[in-house]
Parts: C-alpha cells; sequence; structure tokens
C-alpha cells in the first residue's frame, strides 16, 4: 500500500507542475522552506494540517480538492491491493463489499 504522505505529496507536485510553479515560488508563497517542500512532495514528510493548508493557499487550490485528490488516489491502491490479495488467496477479503 502506498504511503498517504507519499500521495498528498504527489498530488501537490502535480498541481503545482500543472501551473508552472517552482518550488521556490511556492515557498515563497507560503512561507514555508523550500528544503521541507521538496521533502513533502518526495513524500519523506508528512505535512500538518496548518502547512498543508498553506500550501493549498500558495497553490490557489482549495483544501478539500486536494484531499479529493488523493482520496481517489488512495482508492486505486486499495483496490489494487485487494485484488493481488483476492487473486493470490482465490477468495475476497472478509472485509471486501
Amino acid at each position: 500500500m502506498v504511503l498517504l504522505r507519499q500521495l498528498v505529496g504527489d498530488v501537490l507536485r502535480q498541481r503545482r507542475l500543472a501551473q508552472g510553479l517552482t518550488m521556490r515560488e511556492v515557498s515563497s508563497r507560503a512561507r514555508v522552506s523550500l528544503g521541507y517542500i521538496s521533502e513533502v512532495e518526495r513524500g519523506q514528510k508528512e505535512p500538518s494540517s496548518e502547512l498543508l493548508a498553506s500550501l493549498c493557499g500558495a497553490l490557489g487550490v482549495p483544501l478539500s480538492q486536494v484531499l479529493r485528490d488523493v482520496g481517489v488516489l488512495l482508492e486505486v491502491d486499495e483496490a489494487t491491493a485487494l485484488s493481488e490479495v483476492s487473486s493470490s488467496t482465490g477468495t475476497a477479503p472478509a472485509y471486501a463489499a
């Protein structure tokens, strides 16, 4: 299973790149160190809710949209993991609908 912090970092990086922004620009707008943003985008640090809100503000995207995007990616990862478990055991896990 993919770590949640990796998905958060992926979504933030995709949003930043889609806008043609550098990490330095986001760093300045969010008032967060460049190194910390780099660690968040690479999934090495998990941002606090306050930092995540600041990064979303710097990107001009609602926090709720970033969380939805992360949720969609997480759902895909979970479905893949469940599929792999059921194919290796021949049955679906008891908690799968």
